[in-house]
């Protein structure tokens, strides 16, 4: 299975764009969301390209292919918009031998895990800081922000393809951290 991760798009129309560009380039599956899709929130500068009402006419074709979780700024209005459900505070991805517990991080993090088992993943956004590495026996990933990055890394998202999770630079793809997630 190939999925696509991009979190915190905060409401950017030029970020969208590029997600959904790589997205159908990319052969993906499903495109994960990881919370904060319309607003920057108040702690946030307003994005580049800050249109919120074109990124829900962009992201609404692709609701079939779209999981997405809750993120703190997100809100029932923003459901009202987005034909893909954004409430839940997280939800599941089965892989054969692994899987993949998807959050945003302001509920569940690195710093307040969840039940997980050894080999599972940790999914989550929030940070807009990139991470791809295993820590004990739970990996943990972030793929970054797309539209806001922080700690002097460039826009990303993430992808898995076969065992590998990947960060990888919205602009020039470049791989910025990367994973094996073993049997």
């Amino acid at each position: 299975m190939k999925l696509m991760f991009a979190s915190d798009i905060h409401g950017s129309l030029p970020a969208t764009e590029r997600v959904l560009s790589l997205f159908a380039q990319s052969g993906a599956q499903w495109l994960i969301i990881l919370g904060d899709v319309l607003n920057h929130g108040p702690r946030n500068a307003l994005p580049e390209g800050y249109d919120p009402a074109r990124v829900v006419e962009k992201l609404n074709p692709y609701a079939s292919r779209i999981i997405a979780v809750h993120g703190n700024c997100d809100s029932e209005v923003d459901q009202m918009l987005l034909h893909f459900p954004i409430t839940a505070p997280w939800q599941q991805v089965l892989l054969e031998q692994h899987r993949l517990f998807l959050t945003h991080g302001h509920l569940f993090s690195p710093d307040n895990l969840p039940a997980l088992a050894a080999g599972d993943v940790l999914v989550y956004g929030h940070t807009h800081i990139p991470v791809a590495e295993k820590r004990g026996e739970i990996y943990h990933f972030n793929p970054g922000s797309v539209s806001i990055p922080k700690g002097g890394y460039p826009a990303s998202y993430g992808m898995l393809e076969g065992n590998t999770l990947s960060v990888i630079a919205l602009n020039d793809q470049q791989v910025i951290a990367q994973v094996a997630i073993n049997p």
